[in-house]
């Protein structure tokens, strides 16, 4: 708990220097132009963000954007973008008029198929999340290839906070002993038997920035940690063995909780299904905070209602929101939060210096940061 402390203090310090230090940037002659604020650089090096090998600059198109547009979700965020690119005119999309988005080269937030097929000019990208599929799924958007950022890893600290609830709640029982305190009962000897993590075994699947971060936190409680990623078999030191996607199967007849913190391809889609449960420990746990399309729902509520799996802890589900009746809100042993894992205060403070920053960086014709590949869908 100490650990996880200074963890939180740490982070917390550098986001509350993160914005007053982006905004000096722009107007401080005493900074070197071009040069990225101190807590800004500590953020990206402590987050392990992916910046470009290249400044965008050398893109072919580039300029400082002239016209932004930018989301109802991201309106907050306006004058802290405007310090950072007081040259170009940043409009809300609801209050943009035709002419207006067919002039925007730059969005934040904003990626319909509307706005797409209006903004011909159309540079630069800024997606408000780390999953990107709802926007480079679209064929024109890959047709016309424009750079697009995300934020991830931005939101693994929290989300892998979530993740060790459900765990924990999941191998304690807390749902069954919430059941009997409802009904006013002191169970105790009859009572379920309880699991510690310490010893167990925790298979991420998808070793990105949440499941890195996932893994350093199961790591830390004791667990034994196996992964899988698409890219190789490299990853950090408390994590036993990296394997690659085809691995899965093997990997997983020997976890005690598996954790899907898969984006979403056409790959990983429906990738959790009734073969994919059979394979598991009928003692062992779902935890699933990808994406929802990465499970078959109905295989899921099957294999829990039949006792395949011993629970299931979901922050993601398909569809979302689930239909009130859905069986999988009636499966026993599984907890269901409705997407929320990366709602925190410190998880909005570190999307908004991201943004801010990544803005800053394209003024600036900089490398950028959590540059998506398009082909790929991440």
């Amino acid at each position: 708990m100490r650990v996880r402390v200074v963890v939180v203090l740490g982070v917390s310090a550098l986001l509350a220097g993160q914005t007053g230090a982006a905004a000096a940037t722009a107007g401080d002659s005493a900074q070197p132009k071009g040069a990225t604020p101190a807590s800004a650089a500590q953020l990206v090096e402590s987050l392990g963000l992916h910046v470009a090998p290249t400044p965008v600059r050398e893109r072919k198109g580039w300029h400082p954007p002239r016209v932004i547009l930018v989301s109802r979700s991201e309106g907050d965020l306006v004058p802290q973008l405007k310090q950072v690119a007081p040259q170009a005119k940043i409009i809300s999309i609801d209050a943009a008029t035709p002419k207006e988005i067919a002039a925007a080269d730059a969005t934040i937030g904003v990626c319909s198929p509307e706005v797409l097929k209006t903004a011909e000019h159309l540079e630069w990208i800024q997606w408000p999340a780390a999953g990107v599929e709802r926007c480079v799924g679209q064929p024109l958007l890959r047709e016309r290839a424009p750079l697009v950022t995300n934020l991830q890893r931005t939101m693994g600290p929290s989300i892998s906070e979530h993740v060790i609830a459900l765990m924990l709640a999941l191998s304690r029982h807390f749902d069954e002993f919430y059941q009997h305190q409802q009904q006013g009962q002191w169970v105790n000897e009859s009572g379920p038997e309880l699991a510690d993590l310490g010893g167990a075994t925790v298979l991420v699947v998808g070793l990105g920035g949440i499941g890195t971060e996932v893994a350093r936190r199961a790591h830390a409680l004791g667990m034994r940690v196996v992964a899988t990623r698409a890219s190789g078999h490299e990853g950090p030191d408390f994590v036993s063995y990296v394997g690659l996607a085809d691995e899965l199967p093997k990997l997983t007849r020997e976890a005690d909780f598996v954790v899907n913190c898969l984006p979403l391809t056409p790959e990983t889609t429906g990738i959790f299904n009734k073969e994919y449960f059979a394979t598991m420990k009928r003692s062992a746990y779902f935890i699933s905070i990808g994406r929802g399309k990465s499970t078959v729902t109905a295989d899921l509520a099957a294999a829990l209602t039949q006792g395949t799996i011993a629970g299931a802890g979901l922050d993601v589900v398909d569809p979302e929101p689930l239909p009130p009746d859905n069986p999988l809100w009636h499966a026993p042993h599984v907890l269901i939060t409705p997407h929320i894992s990366a709602n925190t205060a410190v998880a909005d403070r570190t999307r908004d210096a991201i943004v801010v920053e990544n803005l800053r960086r394209y003024v600036a014709g900089e490398p950028m940061l959590s540059v998506v590949d398009i082909a790929k869908g991440y």
